[in-house]
């Protein structure tokens, strides 16, 4: 809670002003759920927050190891057909994982954001294309807002997830290169998928809005499926059948596949 001292804040949680100390300092394991509860309760901390202390109290060493090549996550083929569906509907989907990795996406979805199939694999990361490639800031209407919640979603991951060396590599380049990461990434904020709307200035559709949804997929797999909508009969909605027809072109046997457009990411 903002301007509560240490002694304050322990005495609101029920506990004594030494035993916050180490909890605060990450020199204890220990903590009850009951415990942990109390001070998020004395903290006003929303639900998103809450879990985000309870990883931290569970948190295990991070391993420094060195790291090879990513293998490509897998997807279930349910999900393949679901987001060809999706596609057919006119609506933007795709699959992030752990640390924001872009998984896979339909050729809407590509249409709207970026080829990020012809990228190196270690490339395909919202992250990284939000705060290293300068085509993100004229893409996104509301830069800001998207790469404070970017950098809020990876910090959660990193409290999920203390022992992943590839997110700790992700973090490390991003802080090193971007200051506007360093800024958001020092607000220690925290962020769960979830809905809203965001805003595009796209090239060929020009500007539009988009509903999403973060859905997460079945199997423990750290993977979430974002679908965009549009409001039937709206402009975004024009803007994005005229998006289909520019830049995705029909095979002989009805499918559709993205045409090629510049790398990027989401």
């Amino acid at each position: 809670m903002p301007g509560l001292r240490r002694e304050e804040l322990a005495q609101l949680a029920g506990v004594s002003v030494d035993y916050y100390t180490r909890l605060e300092q990450g020199r204890s394991r220990t903590a009850s759920p009951e415990i942990l509860q109390s001070l998020a309760t004395a903290l006003r901390l929303d639900d998103t927050e809450c879990a985000h202390l309870f990883d931290l109290a569970n948190r295990r060493p991070a391993q420094l190891r060195h790291t090879g090549p990513a293998a490509p996550e897998p997807v279930s083929p349910a999900t393949r057909q679901l987001l060809a569906t999706l596609d057919a509907a006119y609506c933007p989907a795709f699959v992030l994982g752990r640390r924001t990795d872009v998984v896979t996406a339909n050729p809407l979805a590509r249409a709207l954001i970026a080829d990020f199939d012809a990228m190196p694999a270690h490339q395909r990361n919202q992250a990284r294309f939000l705060f290293l490639d300068p085509a993100a800031r004229d893409l996104y209407a509301d830069w800001d807002t998207v790469a404070a919640d970017t950098a809020a979603m990876l910090r959660m991951d990193a409290g999920r997830h203390p022992d992943d060396p590839r997110l700790g590599e992700l973090v490390a380049e991003l802080a090193a290169r971007s200051g506007p990461f360093r800024k958001y990434w020092a607000e220690r904020r925290v962020h769960e998928r979830s809905e809203g709307t965001k805003g595009y200035h796209h090239p060929i559709a020009g500007d539009l809005t988009v509903a999403y949804q973060a859905l997460a997929l079945p199997g423990g797999t750290d993977q979430t499926l974002f679908v965009y909508t549009t409001e039937p009969g709206s402009s975004s909605a024009t803007a994005l059948r005229l998006l289909a027809a520019r830049s995705i072109e029909p095979l002989p046997d009805g499918a559709r596949t993205a045409a090629h457009s510049e790398p990027g990411a989401f």
